[in-house]
């Protein structure tokens, strides 16, 4: 399949393009296109019109990202967003080519509510007519999106949302405003964007209709739509960037509850990192005995830390009531003992567990809440390397550990 992209130096188009390309190239093994993917047309306003012209004549499909979102004047939004898709179906008709055409629009071309007014959508409703109007004249299918706010990696901030302007600010300690935290928005991320449009290749776009601003799933729907979005408030968007700032501090990570917001967003956060807040210092716990150094927490999981014995070093010799602990050795060797405390029913000691392990093979061993336990270095040079995970974070407050020798 021949594909034209044009906006290919935009937000969506570099997004899009890189991701063809992976496909291209079978580096992307998930994602299948019948055919293939042959060739991609990169098409921006300052490519060379020659390659506008070879595509419309070769292409299988056209992506149409180009548009203008903040020009210098208003009326560039309707020379940017209007007169280059005559431009474009122009050409295709020159070709008599008939291939699918998706359309980037906007939600402000349904002129609804503080919409009413905007220039830019009214230049993006002329846009979909026109669209329309091709189809009508040619047969060629015609796909038009409404996006509403789109947000991902690449995204220029003070241009193509809030939340690329927000994230951009906060990574960088720059100051921002927000006019009213109680301010909703409606999100589709980039990643979900470029899973429709790998779909509308393969013919299996998702069509709906409009009810207000709100698309409505509907199988033979004038319009498409991304079937994955969220919404959130700006207040909690800038509360989750804040939060997100501030790891180095915490260590904590956020949720990363599968199609989650907030997942998205703290990628989307660390894209804007600059340097010097790439890495980062952790507190690393020293004593005679070695080290002990917190790496990450978590919200609902805990903790995962690493610890180093020095040679011949005995650690732990406590227990939990309710905390649980998954010991990883990653290098060295190690003997890991585990008693229950108290005695059975005959007035006896419970036995000792005992679990050799090494760097070599590494094996998880449970540490179980009611059993005391401890980890012994075996070496007598070298030092023994563990992470070690548990399901709290640790308050020292209310620590939940006991001293009892194993």
């Amino acid at each position: 399949m021949k594909i034209l992209v044009t906006g290919a130096a935009g937000f969506v188009g570099k997004n899009l393009v890189v991701s063809l390309r992976n496909i291209q190239e079978e580096y992307d093994r998930v994602h299948n296109i019948p055919g293939g993917v042959e060739e991609i047309y990169e098409y921006d306003r300052n490519t060379d019109p020659v390659v506008l012209e070879d595509a419309c004549k070769n292409c299988d499909f056209v992506f149409n990202l180009a548009g203008v979102n903040r020009p210098r004047d208003q009326s560039e939004f309707m020379e940017g967003n209007f007169g280059f898709a005559s431009t474009l179906l122009d050409k295709l008709k020159k070709y008599n080519n008939k291939s699918p055409v998706m359309l980037s629009s906007s939600i402000q071309a349904t002129l609804i509510g503080r919409y009413g007014e905007s220039n830019y959508g009214k230049s993006k409703l002329a846009g979909e007519e026109l669209f329309f109007k091709y189809s009508a004249e040619t047969r060629a299918p015609v796909l038009v999106y409404r996006f509403a706010n789109l947000i991902g990696k690449w995204g220029r901030p003070n241009y193509n949302s809030a939340v690329a302007t927000f994230c951009n600010a906060v990574a960088n300690d720059l100051p921002y405003m927000v006019n009213d935290r109680s301010t909703e928005l409606t999100m589709v991320y980039i990643d979900d964007l470029i899973e429709e449009m790998i779909a509308a290749l393969n013919g299996q776009e998702h069509h709906c209709e409009f009810d207000g601003l709100e698309p409505v799933a509907k199988k033979n729907g004038r319009y498409c739509y991304v079937p994955v979005s969220h919404k959130a408030t700006l207040g909690e968007i800038v509360d989750l960037l804040e939060s997100f700032k501030h790891q180095p501090e915490t260590l904590l990570v956020p949720r990363m509850v599968e199609g989650s917001f907030e997942k998205k967003l703290y990628s989307i956060f660390l894209s804007y990192l600059p340097e010097k807040k790439i890495s980062y210092k952790l507190k690393k716990n020293e004593d005679a005995r070695g080290s002990f150094t917190e790496l990450l927490h978590f919200a609902d999981y805990g903790q995962v830390s690493v610890n180093i014995s020095k040679p011949r070093i005995t650690k732990g010799q406590h227990w939990h009531h309710s905390k649980n602990e998954q010991f990883i050795v990653v290098k060295g060797e190690a003997l890991i003992q585990e008693r229950q405390i108290g005695v059975d029913f005959e007035g006896n000691p419970y036995p000792i567990r005992e679990y050799r392990v090494s760097g070599e093979n590494p094996e998880v061993v449970l540490m179980l809440p009611g059993y005391t336990h401890n980890i012994i270095n075996l070496s007598e040079t070298k030092d023994l390397v563990t992470i070690m995970y548990a399901n709290e974070i640790f308050d020292p407050n209310h620590p939940d550990t006991f001293h009892e020798d194993v």
